[in-house]
């Protein structure tokens, strides 16, 4: 997976995660629901997600089908990580504290970060 995706390509790879294995059509009504968007650039972005390795696409029928070539989890966790080395110089903690500084954080995302925490420290 390329650690460098479009917004575009983000957001073609949120609706297969969302759908499923998708044809362009599914995917391009979907978009639509959010935004305006032409079949045809939907139909060529996904031809050069395939290309550069990001979708796999079943030709075996008349309609193609693709799907990302990553699990959700492997493809945020690397974007992730990209990101925190690019940004915060690789320190998850400087990450955490301009999120927890920025924002109203709610008493259960609390708990939760509270409980990873205590998870994490009893490793």
């Amino acid at each position: 997976m390329k650690n460098e995706l479009t917004k575009a390509e983000l957001e073609i790879l949120r609706m297969l995660w969302k759908l499923g294995s998708s044809t362009v059509r599914q995917v391009n009504d979907a978009i639509n629901e959010e935004r305006e968007v032409n079949y045809t650039s939907t139909l060529k972005l996904m031809q050069i997600m395939h290309e550069k390795g990001i979708l796999q696409r079943d030709a075996s029928q008349m309609k193609h089908v693709y799907k990302p070539a990553e699990a959700e989890d492997k493809t945020k966790e690397s974007l992730l990580d990209n990101f925190v080395d690019t940004i915060y110089d690789g320190s998850p903690s400087k990450l955490v504290m301009q999120l927890m500084g920025g924002r109203k954080t709610s008493k259960q995302d609390l708990d939760a970060i509270k409980d990873m925490l205590r998870k994490l420290d009893g490793q």
